[in-house]
């Protein structure tokens, strides 16, 4: 049996006139493959302000409580999948393409027991398997699944991406759709940087870094649950899906350094918003136990530098309140800048090709962006600036390394 597994983000089932998309693109399927079987994994509907998105779920809690329990948002938040999952599937069947529903956890999703961040332990493919046989388009609530215990979970945020690759993974798929807003993943932002192209292909580890750095085409997890699983990964665009898109795949890694080797480019740009630089003057031993209480508030801190005399980090705004609470108590100098933004160059290997660093100063300093932090891996190097010169910053660096 060859099975395609479909994921359809927000964007594409945020109304009426936009899931008629879906069903041309799920029909047009139907007809050319005949012996293709289709799952669909869908998000709720729209984005923040929509009535069905998560968003709006939360808010319809948050405005009674501020911190509702866990167990009972999660309940509310899978509400925005089934609803989308409800209504597409009804639209597919209006035009006698024989369809039905299942929610995360009637398609056999398990998860741990982490309320709103739960992990996938297995998946039960037993149903989905027995209504692909009936020859049903089988629609899937993605972000959610239940505990062993029966309990609803849902899987943080960009967990239909994850549902929609695990999903394919137990049913031995050797590709996945996910269908977005634009037409793949490209070279940086394009609200951004309007000469940002679309790129054909690209490989895991490029992919999840961009992802891990701010672009929001696919998130991180997804990506690594497809490298796991050697899942072709295709980026399409809900409103134009006759285009290409992008391709993540392993084949992608060996034909892109090739065309990196010959070109002595990179990659794309990406950025992330609303982070903060924190600057710390402690000892060796004060530094290492706040760094346990950081670790112990499961705050996530990037862009390392150890210094004698100084540390400096990178925080998201989110988390300034925390920290500060871990700073005050252990009675150190420190100091928060607010406002700041990480901006990221992503290419294989970028480290081997001489003169990147270099460039990238130069190209920032050409525009008068002051350079707060930096730091780098064997694939990206990132800068801090002041989140008033993110254009500026994306624009420079994109232009110095001809991305387009």
């Amino acid at each position: 049996m060859e099975i395609l597994v479909q994921k359809f983000g927000g964007t594409s089932v945020g109304s009426y006139e936009k899931m008629n998309e879906v069903c041309k693109i799920i029909k047009a399927y139907k007809e050319t493959y005949k012996d293709l079987k289709l799952v669909v994994v869908v998000s709720a509907m729209g984005r923040k302000g929509s009535p069905y998105a998560t968003d709006t779920l939360i808010s319809l809690l948050s405005e009674i409580n501020d911190q509702p329990n866990k167990r009972e948002l999660d309940m509310i938040m899978s509400c925005g999948e089934i609803i989308s999952g409800t209504v597409l599937t009804n639209m597919l069947q209006v035009r006698n393409i024989k369809a039905t529903f299942l929610t995360g956890y009637q398609a056999g999703i398990i998860t741990t027991n982490n309320f709103s961040d739960a992990k996938i332990l297995d998946i039960n493919t037993e149903r989905i398997l027995k209504e692909l046989n009936d020859n049903n388009v089988v629609v899937i609530a993605g972000f959610q699944g239940k505990t062993e215990d029966g309990e609803i979970t849902t899987l943080g945020r960009g967990g239909s991406d994850t549902s929609a690759v695990a999903i394919g993974k137990a049913l031995n798929c050797s590709r996945v759709e996910i269908y977005t807003d634009v037409d793949g993943i490209m070279t940086a932002d394009p609200r951004i940087e309007p000469e940002a192209k679309v790129l054909d292909c690209i490989d895991y580890e490029e992919v999840f870094q961009m992802a891990e750095k701010g672009a929001k085409v696919i998130h991180p997890r997804a990506v690594s649950l497809a490298r796991s699983a050697n899942i072709t990964l295709s980026i399409k665009n809900t409103l134009n899906p006759e285009f290409a898109g992008t391709r993540i795949c392993t084949e992608c890694q060996r034909e892109y350094m090739e065309y990196e080797v010959k070109n002595s480019l990179m990659t794309a740009v990406a950025h992330k918003d609303k982070v903060a630089q924190v600057k710390i003057k402690a000892s060796e031993d004060d530094f290492t136990n706040i760094l346990n209480d950081i670790e112990k508030e499961n705050i996530s801190i990037d862009m390392i530098n150890f210094f004698i005399e100084e540390k400096a980090f990178v925080v998201e705004e989110g988390y300034i309140e925390q920290l500060e609470n871990i700073l005050k108590k252990s009675n150190i100098e420190y100091s928060i800048r607010k406002n700041c933004a990480k901006v990221t160059l992503i290419g294989a290997k970028i480290n081997g090709i001489p003169g990147v660093m270099s460039r990238l100063v130069k190209a920032l300093s050409k525009e008068n962006i002051p350079l707060l932090q930096t730091s780098d891996s064997s694939m990206t190097i990132s800068c801090l600036v002041d989140s008033n010169d993110i254009s500026k910053s994306v624009h420079a660096i994109h232009n110095e390394f001809h991305l387009n």
